[in-house]
C-alpha cells in the first residue's frame, strides 16, 4: 500500500427494548401518518419529498400538535420512496393495488434519539415528551461505543421492540498497487491473487436448495395458522444464521488473502433484472444474497485499510483475460480460447479478468500471456494454483 486517504465505514447495530405503551402509541400514530401521506401522493402524482411535505405538513401538524415535527419529515421519506417505488412497479405492470405501509416501523432521525451504549439507556422523543428507555447491550455493540451515530429505525417484532442503527467512523484506506478478484458463485468464492489462486467450496445452494425445500413441505402440509407460521419463521431464521456466519467467515478469509492489496468485486447491482433462465435457476439466483456477502467483505477490508472497487461485470466468463477472444466450453467446467489457446476454470477465468479490469482502472499494466490453469477440487478447502509469470 502506498498513500493513504480517509473512508466512512457505516455499519448497523441491532439493540433490544424493553417494551412501553408509549412506544406501542407511537408505532400507531406514525403508521396512519405514512399512510395519510402515501394516499395524498398517490393521488396528487408527488414523487417529491421537498413537496409532500410542504402540501401535507400544516395539516399533519394540526393534527397531531403534540408529535415532534422530525416524525413528519422521516413519514414523507418513507411515503415518497414507497410510492416512487409503486410507480416503476406499475410501469412494468407488475403493481395492481395502491400501496399500504403495514410495517410496525418508525424511521428516526438525529433529532428523534439519543443512544447511550455504556448506559444501556435511549433517550426517544415522543407526544409526551422526552423517555428513557432501557436498551439491552452486550459485549458485541460495546464497539460502537466511539463511532458516529446516524439514522436509525425503530422495529416492532413477535419477539420484541429493537433499534437498528447506523454507526459510522473514518477510517485510513491505503491506495494498492495490486489487486485480487474476487468471483462469487453459488457453490464457491474464487480469488485470483498476484501469485496464484484461491477456491474456498461453500456448499451455499445446497444449503438453500434444502431450506426451500423444508419450507414448501410444511406450506403443502400446514395451509395456514399460528403453527405453520411460527415454523416458516423458525427455519427461515436457522437458514439466515447459518448463511450470516458463513458469509463472515469467508469475508474474513479473503480479507486475510487481500493483506497489502486492494480488493475487486463485480458490480451486480442490477444482476436480477438479466435474469431469463427456467423458472426453478430463476428462482435459485434470486434467492442467493450475493450482495450481503459484498457488503461484509467491504466493511471487514475497510476496518482493516483496504480498498475495494467494484468492476462491470460484462464479459467477465465469455472473453480470453489473456488476447480477449471468445471462450468455447472445452469439457466440464472448462473453457478455452481458440485465437490464443488459453485454458481454465471458467470460475478462475472468472476472477482474473475481475482482477485485471481493477488493474486496468487504476492505470497499471497487465500480463501479455499466462499458462493453461485446471484446479483441483477440495471441499471446504483453499486450492492454490501455482502462477509463477509476472504480472509486470
Amino acid at each position: 500500500m502506498l498513500n493513504r486517504r480517509s473512508e466512512t465505514v457505516k455499519m448497523t447495530g441491532k439493540f433490544k427494548i424493553k417494551e412501553n405503551v408509549e412506544i406501542d402509541r407511537l408505532f400507531k400514530i406514525y403508521r396512519e401518518i405514512v399512510n395519510y401521506l402515501i394516499n395524498y401522493a398517490y393521488e396528487n402524482n408527488i414523487t417529491s419529498f421537498y413537496k409532500l411535505k410542504s402540501k401535507t405538513y400544516r395539516n399533519l401538524r394540526e393534527k397531531y400538535p403534540n408529535l415532534p415535527s422530525h416524525y413528519i419529515y422521516t413519514a414523507c421519506q418513507i411515503a415518497t420512496s414507497i410510492y416512487r417505488s409503486y410507480r416503476k412497479k406499475k410501469r412494468r405492470g407488475e403493481a395492481r393495488n395502491k400501496p399500504v405501509f403495514k410495517k410496525d416501523s418508525i424511521m428516526l432521525d438525529d433529532h428523534l434519539f439519543k443512544l447511550d451504549i455504556e448506559k444501556g439507556v435511549l433517550k426517544l422523543s415522543t407526544p409526551k415528551g422526552r423517555i428513557t428507555l432501557k436498551v439491552y447491550v452486550s459485549n458485541y455493540h460495546m464497539k460502537f461505543k466511539d463511532w458516529r451515530t446516524g439514522q436509525a429505525w425503530l422495529v416492532k417484532k413477535d419477539n420484541g421492540i429493537f433499534l437498528n442503527v447506523v454507526f459510522s467512523r473514518e477510517v485510513e484506506i491505503g491506495e494498492p498497487k495490486d489487486f485480487i478478484g474476487v468471483d462469487l458463485n453459488e457453490n464457491n468464492v474464487t480469488i485470483a491473487l498476484p501469485n496464484g489462486f484461491a477456491r474456498f467450496e461453500t456448499r451455499e445452494r445446497e444449503i438453500r436448495t434444502a431450506y426451500y425445500v423444508k419450507r414448501r413441505k410444511i406450506q403443502k402440509k400446514i395451509r395456514a395458522g399460528k403453527k405453520r407460521k411460527k415454523l416458516l419463521e423458525k427455519y427461515g431464521k436457522r437458514e439466515r444464521n447459518r448463511l450470516n456466519d458463513l458469509y463472515h467467515k469467508l469475508a474474513n478469509k479473503i480479507v486475510e488473502l487481500a493483506d497489502g492489496y486492494g480488493i475487486a468485486l463485480e458490480n451486480l447491482k442490477n444482476i436480477r433484472k438479466s435474469i431469463r433462465y427456467s423458472k426453478e435457476i430463476n428462482g435459485r439466483l434470486h434467492r442467493w444474497s450475493f450482495r450481503r456477502l459484498q457488503s461484509i467483505i467491504e466493511y471487514k477490508a475497510k476496518l482493516k485499510g483496504i480498498k475495494v472497487v467494484y468492476v462491470d461485470p460484462s464479459y467477465t466468463s465469455s472473453l480470453c483475460p489473456i488476447c480477449r477472444g471468445k471462450l468455447s466450453p472445452n469439457g466440464h467446467r472448462v473453457l478455452k480460447c481458440m485465437r490464443c489457446g488459453f485454458e481454465a476454470d471458467r470460475d478462475i477465468i472468472g476472477s482474473l479478468n475481475i482482477r485485471l479490469k481493477a488493474l486496468k482502472m487504476w492505470g497499471v499494466s497487465v500480463p501479455p500471456e499466462s499458462p493453461s490453469m485446471k484446479p483441483e477440487r477440495g471441499r471446504l478447502a483453499v486450492i492454490i494454483n501455482t502462477y509463477n509469470k509476472s504480472y509486470g
